[in-house]
């Protein structure tokens, strides 16, 4: 789908699928959209690292010191959201 300057809108559900996809394959299981795999003890302070990397590669966005708050990682859907926003900032600068 294009929006009205050319760029191509990202789908919610794809960026929900991927980003599980990423996620189950690094917590070992499937996470809910609201659970807290850095309060669970599920991850590392280098998957922190890891997760904004794939985000910034999957996703083709810049993950900014200002974007490093953790609120933005700690879930699914969190995160999600934090791509689509990111990605829709990237388009309107286009």
């Amino acid at each position: 789908m294009d929006t009205s300057n050319g760029t191509e809108a990202v789908d919610a559900t794809a960026v929900t699928e991927g980003l599980r996809t990423y996620l189950t394959g690094a917590l070992g299981r499937e996470p809910g959209p609201d659970e807290d795999y850095f309060a669970l003890g599920l991850v590392t302070s280098l998957f922190a690292i890891e997760l904004v990397n794939f985000v910034e590669q999957r996703h083709g966005i810049e993950v900014t010191v200002d974007d490093l708050d953790l609120d933005h990682f700690r879930t699914l859907g969190r995160l999600r959201d934090f791509v689509l926003a990111k990605t829709a900032s990237r388009g309107a600068a286009a």
